[in-house]
């Protein structure tokens, strides 16, 4: 059985004459009656009564056109919804972020415009490090990864965002945050005890930090060790050392702290959007083009 011979049915059903259902198909009579003959043989049962005069359903005709018309519907609820999620209009995308990144304007921008265009599409946001992305994106589990510059596998591709310049967090009452627009030199540093990122947090900045440093000549001194930044900022403020932190988290007001730009080429920093290089998801790219224009 075959769906024309359905949409046959469903036409001389309607018409209750063949030569009528058959100028609606587009095809001669004879064609007509043969196929539906053909689907009775395949069913084994007489859906349409003919006399010289009229056509009629008989009652299994009638049950029958019930879920004939229902099935059609459904085959062209299915090609509808398939030339959708072409176009990326429905479907699921999971996207992971680190901590920072929605402090970062262009991200509830660019989320905020994709659902209001594609409502049909169930964003999953989740919010995961950056080492914990990149194995998610390589097992599939996560289709974009918004994440802090590191080395990616060749699996995956990455698109800059946004720079996010790295910032010194120190007590407001410093002697290295005093000055209307105070700087600092990272070798001012040296002598400071570190709040740091601890070595299971997979953030990309506590590598790039250890890098600046040991470029200015020395190691930091660690006197302490987080795994959030937020829980960084606030250990700060409790006067347990200095952090190194995306300038992003000086929205993140806390009593007492100041954020110092770096002088120092080492602190440039930026976000960036990855995926899978052979993903061809249109969610996937409409996706991106939303962050890169938000």
């Amino acid at each position: 059985m075959e769906l024309r011979h359905l949409r046959y049915f469903i036409a001389v059903a309607d018409e209750l004459h063949f030569s009528r259902a058959a100028e609606r198909l587009g095809i001669s009579q004879p064609p007509l009656s043969q196929q539906i003959r053909d689907l009775e043989g395949m069913l084994g049962v007489r859906l349409l009564r003919r006399t010289n005069r009229r056509v009629e359903l008989t009652d299994a005709g009638r049950v029958y056109l019930d879920d004939a018309r229902e099935i059609l519907a459904r085959v062209d609820e299915a090609g509808d919804l398939a030339r959708r999620a072409e176009r990326g209009e429905i479907g699921e995308l999971h996207v992971g972020f680190t901590q920072s990144t929605p402090l970062i304007a262009r991200f509830p921008r660019a989320v905020r415009a994709f659902r209001e265009a594609f409502p049909a599409v169930r964003l999953v946001l989740k919010e995961h490090n950056t080492l914990q992305q990149i194995e998610r994106l390589l097992d599939g589990s996560q289709q974009v990864g918004l994440i802090r510059g590191t080395d990616l596998p060749p699996a995956l591709v990455a698109r800059k965002l946004v720079d996010d310049p790295l910032v010194a967090v120190l007590r407001a009452d410093h002697p290295l945050a005093k000055g209307r627009r105070p700087r600092v030199r990272v070798e001012q540093l040296a002598a400071e005890p570190f709040v740091v990122f601890s070595r299971n947090a997979g953030t990309g900045v506590a590598a790039q930090v250890q890098a600046m440093c040991r470029h200015a000549g020395f190691a930091p001194r660690i006197a302490q060790e987080a795994g959030e930044s937020a829980t960084m900022v606030g250990l700060v403020a409790a006067g347990l050392g200095v952090a190194v932190l995306p300038q992003s988290m000086s929205q993140v007001h806390v009593e007492g702290v100041a954020y110092v730009p770096i002088d120092s080429p080492d602190a440039a920093s930026a976000l960036y959007l990855v995926h899978r290089r052979s993903d061809t998801s249109p969610l996937v790219k409409t996706f991106t083009q939303l962050m890169l224009k938000a």
